[in-house]
């Protein structure tokens, strides 16, 4: 009577303790917590002295001690374990490796340890989540023998419910980065936009219109506009290598500086000057694979010119009657060398000419069977389109994209910007009437 007692409370304690388990299989809980408790919880259910469990690193291929229970600090850093151990290859294949006993079976790698812990025989089945193995469940006992068949079946149990609740607990971490990072891309983005100018400048002479299309919350676009005096106009279009918050904090970086060198350099230095600078900042600030391209140019309204280089960029295009002139004089990417060459041209831009820049998000929009949009499908486009209007220009460049590429995802982000020349363009009699961002400016 007393013996069936016994039984029985063990049987209700083992109950408990898998139930404890499922607890931790369906709850919310950082990994570490999760492991720690079942480590104790696999002890109690299977009434042996102590636990570990071992968490394979498939980029290693050894499997990290990651939690014990019963077990000194010293055994638990005894060395390491590869997915290439006799005992890991047959549980990692199904089988339930049982060690009779540890201090003379050859499988053992640190029998010593073993001795000194005061282990003899050894129980280790693998963990595995939808049939792959994500690491081993290992118990030990000071008797030898210990380990038969009803200790097996618990111990199936218990590593299978580990699984899912590893599985669960690193999904659950996942979860919390995740959200931590939408967070930052959000802040991130945010900054990125402010960076962006909200409306194109407002001068006379010139007709403006600009666009951004992000491919992310946050990518690698730029453009800005810097008004040097009533009569020029310089305006920069780049491109980030790279995504994310990384490249917006050096878009930050890059519109700054070439706020700076724009605002404060054109009065005393060349655009070739400015542009160096440009590049020396790039170089030291960038690091190994990343660069970024840019297209500046100098519109003077009073002498109908227009000054710019192409670092790396996309060559710009200035449209006059029914030519299309590639504006491609300039070097290298800024940021690969200190010390590059580049070439600064100076051309006519005179009534009617039309300057379009863009990043190569643009021409290489992709359809559904991963074809790209391409520039010469965009020549086409502009030979279509209406050149006396330079928000309907961005617009209509747009319209004939989104006929190719549809409604298929795409993996860059897009900027034009488009000047139109006209000498009627922004000019009013009354500048209660004007609708510029600067009045004065009309």
């Amino acid at each position: 009577m007393k013996k069936d007692k016994k039984q029985l409370g063990r049987r209700e304690r083992r109950e408990e303790d898998i139930y404890r388990i499922s607890t931790l299989v369906a709850g919310n809980f950082e990994l570490q917590e999760v492991l720690d408790h079942l480590a104790e919880a696999a002890v109690k259910v299977t009434h042996t002295r102590a636990c570990s469990i071992r968490l394979l690193d498939e980029n290693v291929g050894k499997l990290k001690m990651r939690s014990t229970y019963g077990l000194s600090e010293t055994y638990r850093n005894k060395g390491p374990v590869t997915k290439k151990d006799p005992v890991i290859s047959q549980a990692f294949a199904g089988e339930a490796v049982v060690i009779d006993d540890m201090r003379v079976d050859a499988r053992i790698v640190h029998p010593k340890a073993a001795r000194k812990e005061g282990l003899i025989s050894q129980l280790t089945v693998a963990m595995k989540f939808k049939d792959q193995p994500i690491g081993v469940l290992r118990l030990y006992s000071p008797k030898p023998a210990r380990f038969d068949q009803d200790a097996i079946r618990a111990a199936r149990l218990v590593a299978s419910q580990c699984a899912i609740a590893i599985t669960n607990a690193r999904l659950f971490t996942e979860a919390i980065e995740g959200a931590k990072m939408a967070e930052q891309m959000r802040l991130g983005g945010v900054i990125q936009r402010r960076m962006i100018p909200e409306k194109a400048p407002c001068m006379q002479g010139l007709d403006v219109a600009a666009i951004y299309q992000p491919c992310y919350q946050i990518g690698g676009d730029l453009y800005d506009f810097l008004q040097i005096d009533e009569k020029t106009l310089v305006v920069g279009i780049a491109d980030v290598i790279g995504k994310g918050i990384p490249a917006a904090m050096m878009m930050s970086m890059f519109r700054g500086t070439l706020r700076a060198y724009a605002d404060g350099g054109y009065g005393r230095h060349s655009m070739e000057e400015i542009i160096h600078k440009l590049n020396r900042v790039t170089h030291n600030e960038c690091r190994d694979g990343e660069f970024i391209t840019l297209f500046i140019a100098q519109i003077d309204t009073e002498n109908n010119t227009l000054t710019y280089c192409s670092c790396g960029h996309e060559p710009a295009l200035l449209l006059r009657g029914g030519d299309v002139i590639e504006l491609d004089a300039g070097g290298l990417v800024l940021g690969i060398l200190p010390e590059t060459e580049y070439i600064i041209e100076t051309i006519e831009f005179k009534q009617d000419d039309l300057l379009l820049m863009y990043t190569d998000g643009l021409i290489d929009a992709m359809d559904f069977d991963g074809r790209t949009w391409g520039k010469e499908e965009m020549l086409k486009a502009l030979k279509k389109c209406p050149r006396n209007d330079a928000e309907g220009l961005v617009h209509n460049l747009l319209r004939y994209r989104r006929r190719f590429s549809g409604l298929a995802s795409q993996t860059d982000d897009t900027s034009i910007v488009v000047i139109h020349r006209d000498d009627n363009a922004n000019t009013c009699d009354n500048n209660d009437d004007c609708d510029c961002r600067e009045a004065e400016n009309c």
